[in-house]
């Protein structure tokens, strides 16, 4: 079989990620959605993907996508693109903000990590993430109270610890040089684009 580039890669892990997680894999459409392509791009990545001989497509089908058998047998590595600073509106794995891919482990952090993001800053010293680490982050649009999350406001990207109490959002900084950012979901553009679920510091 040939070699998946890093792109590619990722779309399968996606791919893989989905069938394990729903019993279905991912419409064209969602993979669109989740790396900030158009259906068009999407499809083109998806078919060289199967002439690399890792999926298996059913043509007319809108779910028909599938695994390979070699495909299916995962890797004990994970592929993760780090993704750089985020523009505002766009999503945060469109092509331009992916700097490099990582192997990692793929028990190395639960739940499944989807990507890894830069950390610019302070505001979260004192849980251990600091400037320039990368953190691992599993996509959800969903948090409780006490996690970390990467959420969106207003175009921009933060990681902070979410607390909800009835329609009042708290991104709380864990560095008490940094205040609290309140939101109101029903006024602000808001949305949580992920879980942290551990981070890796690299040597400078």
């Amino acid at each position: 079989m040939k070699i998946l580039t890093a792109r590619q890669q990722s779309i399968l892990d996606f791919v893989r990620e989905c069938i394990s997680a729903h019993r279905l894999p991912p419409t064209q459409a969602e993979i669109a959605e989740a790396f900030g392509f158009t259906q068009r791009a999407a499809e083109d990545h998806v078919r060289a993907i199967a002439a690399k001989g890792f999926l298996v497509l059913q043509p007319g089908k809108a779910r028909g996508i599938g695994l390979s058998g070699q495909a299916a047998n995962a890797s004990p590595f994970l592929e993760l693109p780090l993704v750089g600073r985020v523009a505002a509106g766009q999503p945060i794995l469109s092509e331009g903000h992916i700097e490099r891919q990582f192997s990692i482990d793929r028990h190395m952090f639960r739940p499944r990590p989807h990507y890894l993001l830069r950390v610019e800053g302070e505001s979260m010293r004192d849980v251990g993430i600091m400037h320039r680490d990368l953190i691992a982050v599993h996509r959800s649009p969903d948090a409780t109270n006490g996690q970390i999350v990467v959420a969106r406001i207003d175009g921009e990207i933060t990681v902070k610890r979410f607390r909800q109490v009835r329609q009042r959002i708290l991104l709380l900084p864990e560095n008490p040089d940094f205040a609290p950012i309140e939101v109101d979901p029903r006024t602000d553009d808001f949305a949580i684009e992920g879980l942290y679920v551990g981070s890796i510091r690299i040597p400078s």
